[in-house]
């Protein structure tokens, strides 16, 4: 039946068919989603610029040839030439070349960085003026880069704590935004309006109501500060992590290797009843295949004076204390102070010598045979250097009222020397591992809230203790996996940043929570009233979801504060 006819049938007055409404309101509405797709894209802009960083091919050496493969056919310990200029494909480590390495967009590093034979290198960062040689560790999904996205995409896709609220509150809101539509039609059809009114008012409430803006507040600003995070080489692996940092009381710092660059040195080797070398050469030997940093220093330092290692079998890691082997059938022990308290063994001659060097700020190590006798060998001193932004970092958490702690297994001598650089007066040294989970706890039952910053093995039960556990990149991978924040360059300035950013991220979610409720709130009374027609209830939802997600955007303005300060070293 056409307009005209049912003009005539109804005596010549023309109905409203609301055509123009519904195009509106569906124009409305899809003009939002569309702004709202785009706003997305912008929140997951740092996993798409990470998966542009993989190269496609890579030029692999095979026999005497340079083939150029898919990334894909690149196999575990194939030689790959990367060209100046070039993304590196791999992760892997320097056979021959040198080169400085611009690995910002990976680590957050802004500056290149000098690399040489033996040194690690990260695939997707730019090689720089030097050809180089690397032979891969890893490829596909084991790379650093893959696992950097892994895990910021599973941070994106999980959900905060707060957005079970938010769960629960939109289970009532739906049936209860029902029902005050229902109410809103029948009773404007009670008050004596036209049957067209009632709806209309009824369908502006249903319009209004609809809950894009609640369900977009918590992943829009998660996308979008665990993105701009991880631009600055922060990653925040858990939603969870959010919700207790603006929290924090105190930061409790590990030493070696978090505060310190962790490549120590050899300062001195004493022995005793053998000669230097001797002792070198059973040190080195029992420590061969270590990745310690101490056990690196002891190498180096054979490796120079061009001293052989021997064989050596049932080599033991006492966790805390140091390691245990056999060479040449004598049953050794190297480690700590406490590991020789617990042997029994005593000092003598050297502990006045021990003593000086540990009030200089050195670590000590000790060799003795335990079997089949008991005594003293020599004793070695090892040096590491503070890392440039350390103090920066100390005194940043300061002014901002977070009490700042030093714990560590080193001897006490060298971790008071550390605090003292560093303007940390809670100090606590010569802990074990299960030991440094208890000092957590401990501060935990006093009403602190906890950060732990470490990036070894015997770190991992403390920062599985803390509330928030933050591991350095450069350390083991048993450290970072318990940890909920994971700095890539392991620049303890970032401590900093990553609590900031954390805190920035949960207050933007409460403020994109409190506008998206409070909006509901006043839009569908106006609506039930009959203020607010279809279009403009459309329009209105589709302002409302896009307000939310552009709030959110504004993280991607965040600039870390010790950005300038890495820069400048």
């Amino acid at each position: 039946m056409s307009v005209y006819q049912l003009t005539n049938r109804i005596g010549g007055m023309a109905p409203h068919l609301y055509f123009e409404a519904s195009a509106v309101v569906i124009s409305l509405v899809l003009t939002g989603k569309w702004l709202e797709a785009w706003a997305k894209r912008q929140t997951v802009s740092a996993i798409t610029a990470l998966q542009a960083l993989q190269p496609q091919v890579a030029r692999v050496n095979r026999g005497k040839r340079e083939l150029e493969i898919a990334i894909e056919t690149v196999s575990v310990g194939d030689l790959v030439v990367v060209r100046p200029g070039e993304r590196i494909p791999v992760d892997g480590t320097i056979a021959d070349g040198r080169s400085r390495i611009d690995e910002s967009m990976v680590t957050g590093e802004s500056m290149p960085i000098a690399k040489q034979p033996g040194d690690k290198v990260t695939g997707g960062a730019i090689n720089g003026e030097g050809l180089l040689v690397v032979h891969t560790d890893a490829v596909g999904a084991e790379t650093s880069l893959a696992k950097m996205i892994r895990l910021i995409e599973n941070a994106q896709l999980a959900k905060a704590p707060i957005q079970h609220l938010v769960d629960k509150v939109s289970a009532w809101f739906v049936p209860a935004v029902l029902a005050i539509a229902l109410m809103t039609w029948l009773g404007w059809w009670l008050y004596g309006a036209a049957m067209e009114t009632a709806i209309i008012n009824a369908v502006s409430v249903l319009v209004i109501a609809c809950p894009c803006a609640l369900g977009l507040a918590t992943p829009a600003a998660l996308m979008a500060g665990t993105g701009i995070a991880a631009r600055h080489g922060i990653l925040i692996k858990n939603p969870e992590v959010l919700e207790v940092a603006h929290r924090i009381t105190t930061v409790i710092f590990d030493k070696t290797g978090t505060l310190t660059q962790g490549k120590a040195y050899l300062v001195e080797a004493v022995p005793l009843s053998i000669d230097r070398e001797h002792l070198l050469r059973l040190a080195a030997s029992l420590q061969t295949g270590s990745e310690h940093p101490l056990v690196k220093a002891v190498l180096k330092t054979a490796n120079e004076l061009q001293i052989q290692t021997l064989p050596v079998d049932a080599v033991t890691a006492l966790p805390g204390r140091g390691l245990s082997g056999r060479v040449n059938n004598q049953d050794l022990r190297l480690g700590n102070s406490r590991l020789m308290s617990e042997l029994g063994i005593d000092l003598g001659e050297l502990a006045e010598r021990a003593q000086a060097l540990e009030l200089a700020g050195n670590t000590l190590s000790w060799l003795a045979m335990a079997a089949p006798q008991k005594r003293l060998l020599g004793m070695m001193a090892f040096g590491d250097r503070l890392k440039t932004t350390a103090y920066p970092a100390i005194k940043k958490l300061q002014a901002l009222n977070i009490q700042t702690v030093l714990l560590s297994g080193d001897n006490r001598g060298s971790v008071n020397a550390v605090g003292q650089a560093l303007g940390i007066s809670d100090i606590v040294a010569e802990v074990l591992p299960a030991e440094k989970a208890y000092q957590v706890e401990l501060l935990k039952q006093h009403k602190h809230h906890v950060a732990m910053v470490g990036d070894g093995i015997n770190d991992a039960p403390a920062l599985a203790a803390a509330d928030v556990g933050i591991a350095m990149a450069t350390g083991t991978d048993i450290a970072k996996q318990p940890a909920g924040i994971t700095l890539m360059h392991g620049d303890p300035i970032l401590v900093g940043d990553a609590l900031d950013i954390a805190q920035r991220t949960y207050r933007k979610i409460q403020q994109n929570l409190f506008w998206a409720f409070s909006y509901n709130l006043a839009a569908i009374p106006l609506a039930a009233l009959g203020l607010l027609n279809p279009q403009l209830a459309g329009a209105a939802m589709a302002f409302s979801s896009l307000s939310v997600i552009g709030n959110a955007l504004l993280l991607r303005t965040w600039k870390p504060a010790g950005f300038l300060q890495s820069v400048r070293h």
